[in-house]
This record gives structure tokens, C-alpha cells and sequence, in this order.
């Protein structure tokens, strides 16, 4: 006797919600819920009634779900659900859509026109919201999405859009997610913490719930109607599992030890037994009252996977139409398979465990036939096999053993995702062609193969792998590929060297490339070369490297016109921006223009994204607006390209520091230097540790600084593009709010005698900005030099442009323009708007200058200075303030809150905070002069402020004082 369907039992609560989230989305206020919670615990069911609502309140329902079969193809589970809307026959008011329609044809195959399609996942994810919006007919619309958990990152991708857009639509996104650890995981709970989703956890039954399913489940009136021990060891072996007490039940009866008689249910023998092996007997003696050919059309569905659609199951078993039906619709009744609702056609195992005991009744051979079989109904009915046809056709070649075949069909499906810039799925996908081709020994395939995984690996962070691969490229050296092949090998190898940082082995990858193409020359394969050997030059230390770049870049730019090679005129075009920025930001920009649309018009969206990325860097130098940096690290992530998030992180770690957000810095500096370092990404380890020396350095803590600059000097940091700015920004600022400006010129010698060997695009270091300002100050520059710095972009760059503005404003007030200088220092104080401490700080190094001169307000400036640096706590700045302030006979305010800053054993000893200043400095045990030189105070008053501190805190004499204070530091 078989059990009754079961029961919603305990989950009242998350139905109440689902059924509001369903009402607020009819009244125009969609949202998104993620359904949350272990393998069998109910989520299809729940899921099941918010669909029975939505259509019982005339919502539309779309439905789609992640692939189980295989790796995870781009967009499977929203093309399936979006692909309903065109199968009613009702016409498809697009008209809403506008210039959206055509992006939509990556997930639809009636619109799409044949041309790649490189639209960002924004402005898919926009497409679809208005498909979507547009689809609702004015009564709602409810998204649901299943097995999420299996999804591609493609995918994610876009819902990631939809999640922070569905709140004032129509529309109700419902998935369901597992609660091991997956991509898709992480985005319901990030979209839970920023407040853009619900998350609705399911949790296993409590035991008096799992009681009652069980009764109800066997048509009983209540748990007391069960044998208490059938409902003790259903509870053991469930673990409050919906789904296992079903199948357990169903296997009890079966095996008949639990029994219905005139007196109700009674148990008969052991009820013990192995959990799993009692289902698997459980499902297979329900399959076995299916006769012979149900077993073999599930045991061929098996092999297909979880999901199968019925016309491949039909050409692989010649089952006809009567008898399919027959069988299927048996199969549902034995509750062993149900019909895949998001697509006509298809039909799903219930669970997982149904495959499985299926494939323990298979021999390999039996396996294998059936997959081959599957393969060549695949083919047959779906020629060029189009959409996740390819990659179901490539696993059922590898489990048919037919692993060059196999390899080929991986190789296909990987090339089409990374073509569509689908990072993660193009990884997995080559990276099993590679392997299966590798084992196969077909060297001109595997090479193919190479060609596509190595940039895919390197975009993707997976460094080590991709330079694993180098040894493999020797023992295809000698396997009769064609010289133009082994030397795209070759360069693509120096690609990712690169973006790893290794310019050492990337100039070793492109002199071999070089090598095998001077016995066969080619000139497009040598245009790679050379756009790749551009790069590396730009890394690799030398006075010349900049020019070297720019020629060997022009060279491939005009190889790539002649022969219509976009990539490579992509790639040209942005190092020559890069280096162009320096002396004319109006071409840079022209360059990245014309590489972004050639990226658009070939369909490159890696290409774009690299474009994109670098008109935003341009953007952060030219005013310090990050917004294009900000959607180019969104597009990053949903392309997957985990180098170009990184590099941007890096980026906006620097502008924090340059804000003076410094707790969000620090964070973000922790947080991304974690994952490039594990990586081995060393530009962007280089970057973030430069960032945390110029963080340390602007609060004057030179031993934080140079414990950072010297964990930078360990990542190659000798001759890299951003060793100038570890000295420019850090070891200069350091020196300044140490008060010691010399010592900071001489850093900024040292930064122009670093760039003339070693010629940098980043160009924040001080030599077109504060340098300036410290030369005329000192007397060393006059106006002509400030009109020589004044006509480069670099010093229209908005970090330079102040303290260039302050430089002129000082020059200014020596020639006798008092007016214009103060008006040249307001506009120096709107453009540090931004910049907290380059703005003080530029005031208090103009202040002097402004009295001596006789202009502007250096009253006001210094206490502005004083102010802001006493509360930042920078000691040397604050007293040079004060001491400026008596020199120019004003009042200096006192600090009284100060107090907050003294440890509270000092303080309950009286130690005021002219004292705990004093004692701080006798950590470095330095003397009265060097103290009074410090606080700006006479060395005779910091002797008596010495002379208190021992009496204070009853230290022995002035080496224990300073031992106390040393200890107090380290502490």
C-alpha cells in the first residue's frame, strides 16, 4: 500500500510571507526572496505553493532552473524561464524593450540576430528587468529560479543586477538555494545584509512536526494512530528531512515491515537498517514494478542526468509515443519523477538518490552504451548543438569513453562562453577539454584548447595553474605544431606572466614566441607578440621602457588595421592611452574611445571591460571621480575577471587614503591584500601595500610606513611602476608632518632620479605638484619653472592641481599680488576639497610665506592647520602651527579634550598633555633639543617637563622614564 502525498507540515510562516511578498509584487512593489535550506527539506514544495498563489491571483509565472548535468552553461536557467513567454502563442508587446531588445538575444534564442553580443551584464540585467516588467500584464509577475546553488556565474551575474533593481516593479523573484557553501549562497546572504532581499530559511522538521507528516503522510488522524517505534526511527533517520520520512516510509511499506491492517498500521520485524542502502532498495523495487523497459528508459535517463528532455530519451531507447507516456506517467505515480514545469518536454528525477541507485544496477558497459547512445541523439536532433546542447553532449561523450570527441565538444562550448566574456564557465569548460585532450594525446587539439584557457585562467586569478602549464608547452615544442601556433602559445603565456607580474618570465615567453616565427614568418601572430611585449616593457625596469612600449605598441596597432585583428588593436590602444595621458589627456582618451567602440563592434567584452577600466582610471586622475572605476570593478565581477577587480580595489584603497577615510582603507586595504597576495597577484599586492605605507605615513608613523614599504620591496618593488609613489606620497608626507622639509625634498630627489631610470605612467608622486610648491617655497623655482610645470597634463591632474595652484599663489604674493595669490589659494582649497590633509597641510606650508609677503589670511590657515592636526594627532605639524601662531602674535587655543588621549594611569598621575606629548618623544630617547625642535617649545621647557614626569610617575631618572615610554609604544 503506498503512502499519501505529503503534507506542508511547519512551514505556515514561510508561506505567509511568500503570500504577501506575492501581494506587494501585484501592487507594483516586487522584491526578491531566496529560499534557503537543505537537500530535501522542502524548498520545490514551497516553492510549488508560492506558484499555485501567483496563478490562483492571475500573476504570470516564469520558472527556470540550474543545470545538474555537466558544467553550469551561461544563462541556463534564464533563457528556460524567460523562453515560456513565447510559447503561448500570445504576441510579445516589445516595444518597451527599445534598444534593449537585441542584447536580449543572448538569452533568447527568437531575437537573436547571429553577432556575438559584448552588452555588459548591467545592460543585460537592465534588458531583462524590462522584459520582465514588460511581460507582467498589470497583474504581477513571479520569477521563480531553482537550484540556484548549481547556477553559472553568468547568471549570478545578472540576478545580481535584478536583486538591487525589482523593488519598484511588478515582479517577485523567488530561488531556491541549498545551504552548502556556493556562489549563489553568498549572493542571497550579501543581498540579505544590504537589505535587497529576504532570505527564508527552511529548517528540517522539529521531531512533533516530523510526527505529524508521517501521519499524514499515512492517512492517519494523528501521530497517536503510528506505531511509536515506526515514528522513533523515522525521526532518527531522517533528521526531520521531509523528503527522507517520504522515502523511508515508501521503503518500509514496501519492504513490508510496516504493515495496514483492520486495526490501523502495526510494524512487523527490524525496522533497523542502513539509511541509504534502504532507500536505494526502497527506489529500486519501485522501479522494477515498471517492468523491463521502464527500467531501461529510466536507466537511459539516468545516464542524461537529473533532468532529461523526453526527445533525447525517445531516440535513445526507440520507445514510441504511447509507451514514453506510459512509463513516465507510471513513473510519477511511483513519485519517482515529476514534470519539469519551466520547460516542455523535460521531466526531472525527484532526487538525486534516484540516479544513484539507478547506476548501481548498470554495468560500466551498460553506462557507457547509453551514453554514447544519448550523445548521437543529441547530435542528431540538435545540429551544431547550439546553447547547453554542446556541453551535454560533450559529458555524455566523456562517459561514453570517447575522450577525443569528449575534449572537442568541451573545447567548443568553453570557446563560446569566453567569447560571451563567461570567465567562470569558460574555465570549467577548457579546463576539461584540456585534460581529456591531454590523456588523449592529440597535441594540435590540446594546443587549441591552450589558446582560450590560458587568458581565461589568467583573468580569473588561477596564476599558478595557467604557469603550470608552461612545462606542458616544452613537450608540445616538438609535436609538429605549426610554427604560428606554438608562437601563440607562447605569447599568450608572456599574457598572463604579465598580469601576474612576472615581466621577467613574460620576456622570456615572447623572445621564444619571436624565435619560432623567424623560421616562418607571420605578421599577425608577430602583432600579438608585440602588444604583448609593449606591456611587459612597460614593467620591465630601464630608462627607456616607455618609448620601447609606445613603439612595439604602434607597431601591432598597425599590423592589427591592416589585417582586422581587434583584439590585438584593442590591446594596442589602450597602452598607447596609457602612455599618451602623460602628455596629452585628450588623445588618451580618444585611444580608449576607439578601442571601447572596437570592443563593442567585434563583440570583445573583455576587451570593454579593459577599456572601461581605464577611462575611469583616467578619470580618477584627471578630477578624482571614481564612478567610472566603481562600474567598470561591477563589470569585472560579473565577467568574472578577478584581475581587474583587484586592480580597482587597489585604486580605491588609495583614494580612501587620500580622503582620509582611513578606517575604510585600512579595512579594504586588509581585506583585498588577503585574496592578492593567496593569488600571487603581485601588481596588485605591489599597489595595496603602497597604499598602506602612504595610510601610515599620513599620521606620521614612519616605522608602520617602512614596515610596509619593505614587505612592497619583496614584491619586486625595486623598478616598478609604483615604487615612485611609495616615496612621493609616503615617505614625502611623512617627512613633511614630521616637520622635516628637507628631508622630504630629498625624497623627492630621489623620486626623479627613480624616474628617469625607471619611467612610471602613475603620476602622483610630487615631481609636477608638491615638489613644486617645496622648490618655490625654498626659493629654488621661480615662475618660469612653474609655467614649465604648469603647461604638462600632469600638473592638471586634480591631486597635483592643488598644490601647483598653491605654488602659484606663493609666487603671487613675492611678486606683489596679494589679491590674486589669496584668490589662487581659495581655488587651491576647492580643488583639495576631497583631500582633508593635503588641503591642511597645504595651508600651513603657505602660511609663512602669506606673512612674510604681507597676504591672504595666514592667521586663519594656521589654526585651520592646527585644528585639524591636533585632532589627527600629528605632534610635529600641530606644535609647528602653534609655534607659527606666537610668531605671529595670536592667541593659541588650548585643547582640553586632548585629556581623552592620555592612558588613564598617566592621567590619574596628573600627567597633562603638554607632558604625555614630551613623553611620547622619549620612546626615541631623544634629546632636550630634539624634543624642543619636536613641540617647538625651548629646550629649557622641555627639561622641566621631563623633570615632572619623573617626579609624576616615580621613575627612577630619565632612562627608566624613557623605558616606560618605549614600553607604552610597543604596547
Amino acid at each position: 500500500m503506498r503512502s499519501h502525498a505529503a503534507s506542508l507540515v511547519g512551514r505556515g510562516s514561510q508561506l505567509a510571507l511568500l503570500e504577501r511578498a506575492l501581494a506587494d509584487a501585484r501592487e507594483g512593489r516586487g522584491g526578491v526572496v531566496f529560499l534557503v535550506g537543505e537537500a530535501g527539506v522542502g524548498k520545490s514544495r514551497v516553492a510549488a505553493e508560492a506558484v499555485g498563489g501567483a496563478l490562483g491571483a492571475g500573476m504570470r509565472v516564469l520558472r527556470g532552473r540550474s543545470s545538474t548535468t555537466g558544467p553550469a552553461v551561461p544563462f541556463r536557467p534564464l533563457t528556460e524561464a524567460l523562453m515560456s513567454l513565447f510559447r503561448g502563442g500570445e504576441p510579445m508587446d516589445d516595444l518597451a524593450l527599445g534598444p534593449y531588445r537585441p542584447v536580449l538575444g543572448r538569452l533568447i534564442p527568437e531575437w537573436n540576430t547571429g553577432e556575438r553580443d559584448s552588452s555588459s551584464m548591467v545592460i543585460l540585467g537592465e534588458a531583462v528587468l524590462r522584459l520582465l516588467i514588460a511581460a507582467g500584464r498589470g497583474q504581477g509577475q513571479l520569477l521563480l529560479l531553482e537550484d540556484l546553488h548549481d547556477a553559472d556565474p553568468e547568471t549570478l551575474g545578472v540576478l545580481e543586477y535584478l536583486v538591487d533593481n525589482l523593488e519598484y516593479t511588478p515582479v517577485l523573484l523567488l530561488a531556491t538555494v541549498r545551504t552548502d557553501f556556493s556562489d549563489a549562497l553568498d549572493l542571497a546572504q550579501s543581498a540579505r545584509r544590504r537589505g535587497a532581499a529576504t532570505l527564508l530559511e527552511l529548517p528540517p522538521l522539529t521531531r512533533p512536526q516530523a510526527y505529524e507528516t508521517i501521519a499524514a503522510q499515512l492517512g492517519a488522524a494523528g501521530p497517536d494512530e503510528v506505531p511509536a517505534a515506526v515514528l522513533e526511527r523515522l525521526w532518527e533517520d531522517s533528521s526531520g528531512s521531509p523528503y527522507l520520512i517520504e522515502e523511508l516510509l515508501q521503503s518500509m511499506i514496501g519492504a513490508g515491515t510496516l504493515v495496514q491492517g483492520p486495526e490501523g498500521w502495526r510494524a512487523v520485524g527490524d525496522l533497523r537498517s542502513d539509511v541509504s542502502s534502504t532507500l536505494a532498495r526502497g527506489i529500486l523495487r519501485r522501479i522494477d514494478r515498471l517492468g523491463v523497459q521502464g527500467l531501461t528508459l529510466l536507466s537511459a535517463a539516468a545516464v542524461l542526468g537529473r533532468r532529461f528532455p523526453l526527445t533525447v530519451l525517445q531516440r535513445m531507447t526507440g520507445i514510441d509515443d504511447r509507451a514514453l507516456l506510459s512509463h513516465l506517467h507510471a513513473g510519477v505515480a511511483a513519485r519517482l519523477v515529476v514534470p519539469d514545469e519551466p520547460a516542455p518536454d523535460w521531466y526531472s528525477f525527484r532526487h538525486s538518490l534516484t540516479v544513484e541507485a539507478l547506476f548501481t544496477q548498470m554495468t560500466p558497459g551498460r553506462r557507457a552504451d547509453l551514453a554514447r547512445r544519448g550523445a548521437e541523439a543529441v547530435e542528431e536532433l540538435h545540429p551544431g548543438l547550439p546553447g547547453d546542447w554542446c556541453a551535454l553532449a560533450a559529458g555524455l561523450r566523456s562517459a561514453a569513453g570517447d575522450t577525443v570527441r569528449a575534449g572537442l565538444l568541451f573545447a567548443d562550448a568553453g570557446g563560446r562562453a569566453l567569447a560571451a566574456g563567461a570567465l567562470g564557465s569558460a574555465v570549467t569548460l577548457l579546463g576539461r577539454a584540456e585534460g581529456l585532450l591531454a590523456d588523449a594525446g592529440d597535441p594540435q587539439a590540446r594546443a587549441a584548447v591552450l589558446e582560450n584557457l590560458l587568458p581565461a585562467l589568467a583573468e580569473a586569478g588561477d596564476f599558478s595553474r595557467a604557469l603550470d602549464l608552461a612545462e606542458d608547452l616544452h613537450a608540445l615544442d616538438g609535436s609538429g605544431l605549426s610554427p604560428v601556433r606554438l608562437a601563440t602559445l607562447h605569447t599568450r603565456l608572456a599574457k598572463v606572466a604579465h598580469t601576474a607580474g612576472r615581466w621577467s618570465d613574460g620576456n622570456r615567453q615572447t623572445a621564444r614566441a619571436r624565435e619560432v616565427l623567424a623560421a616562418a614568418p607571420d605578421e599577425p601572430a608577430a602583432a600579438a607578440v608585440d602588444v604583448t611585449a609593449a606591456y611587459l616593457a612597460l614593467d620591465t625596469p630601464g630608462p627607456d621602457r616607455t618609448q620601447h612600449a609606445e613603439k612595439l605598441a604602434r607597431s601591432a596597432a598597425d599590423t592589427a588595421e591592416r589585417y582586422g585583428l581587434p583584439v590585438v588593436a584593442c590591446q594596442a590602444l589602450e597602452l598607447l592611452a596609457t602612455v599618451a595621458r602623460k602628455r596629452d589627456p585628450e588623445e588618451s582618451e580618444a585611444m580608449l574611445g576607439q578601442a571601447l567602440a572596437t570592443a563593442e563592434r567585434h563583440r570583445l567584452p573583455l576587451q570593454r571591460m579593459y577599456a572601461a577600466t581605464r577611462l575611469g582610471g583616467n578619470a580618477w586622475l584627471a578630477d578624482g571621480d571614481t564612478s567610472g572605476l566603481l562600474a567598470a570593478r561591477e563589470e569585472a565581477l560579473r565577467l568574472g575577471s578577478v584581475n581587474i577587480v583587484h586592480t580597482v580595489d587597489g585604486i580605491l584603497v588609495l583614494d580612501a587614503v587620500l580622503r582620509g577615510h582611513d578606517e575604510t582603507a585600512r579595512s579594504a586595504a586588509a581585506e583585498c591584500l588577503a585574496v592578492v597576495r593567496r593569488l600571487r597577484l603581485a601588481p596588485a599586492v605591489r599597489y595595496v601595500l603602497m597604499a598602506q605605507a602612504v595610510l601610515a605615513a599620513h599620521h606620521a608613523d614612519r616605522t608602520a610606513m617602512e614596515g610596509a614599504l619593505a614587505a612592497f620591496a619583496e614584491w619586486d618593488g625595486a623598478g616598478s611602476q609604483e615604487e615612485p609613489l611609495g616615496l612621493g606620497l609616503a615617505r614625502v608626507f611623512c617627512a613633511l608632518l614630521e616637520e622635516d622639509r628637507e628631508l622630504a625634498r630629498g625624497e623627492l630627489r630621489k623620486v626623479l632620479e627613480l624616474e628617469a631610470g625607471n619611467p612610471s605612467t602613475y603620476h602622483l608622486s610630487g615631481t609636477h605638484g608638491l615638489g613644486l610648491l617645496l622648490d618655490v617655497l625654498a626659493g629654488d623655482a621661480d615662475r618660469a619653472r612653474h609655467e614649465e610645470i604648469t603647461a604638462t597634463a600632469v600638473a592638471r591632474m586634480r591631486w597635483n592641481r592643488q598644490f601647483v595652484l598653491l605654488a602659484d599663489a606663493v609666487l603671487l604674493g613675492r611678486e606683489g599680488a596679494g589679491e590674486r595669490a589669496a584668490a589662487a589659494v581659495e581655488s587651491a582649497l576647492a580643488v583639495a576639497g576631497p583631500y582633508p590633509l593635503a588641503r591642511h597641510l597645504g595651508l600651513r606650508l603657505v602660511a609663512d610665506a602669506a606673512h612674510q609677503d604681507g597676504w591672504g589670511d595666514p592667521v586663519g590657515w594656521l589654526r585651520q592647520a592646527e585644528h585639524y592636526f591636533h585632532d589627527r594627532d600629528v605632534q610635529a605639524v600641530t606644535g609647528a602651527c602653534r609655534a607659527g601662531l606666537r610668531r605671529l602674535g595670536a592667541s593659541v587655543h588650548q585643547h582640553r579634550t586632548g585629556t581623552s588621549g592620555i592612558p588613564d594611569g598617566l592621567r590619574a598621575q596628573g600627567v597633562t598633555v603638554r607632558e604625555f606629548e614630551v613623553f611620547r618623544l622619549l620612546a626615541e630617547r631623544l634629546s632636550n633639543k630634539d624634543i624642543a625642535d619636536r613641540l617647538f617649545i625651548s629646550p629649557r621647557t622641555a627639561e622641566k617637563h621631563i623633570a615632572s614626569l619623573i617626579t609624576k610617575t616615580g621613575a627612577a631618572n630619565r632612562t627608566d622614564l624613557c623605558a616606560r615610554s618605549a614600553a607604552l609604544r610597543d604596547a
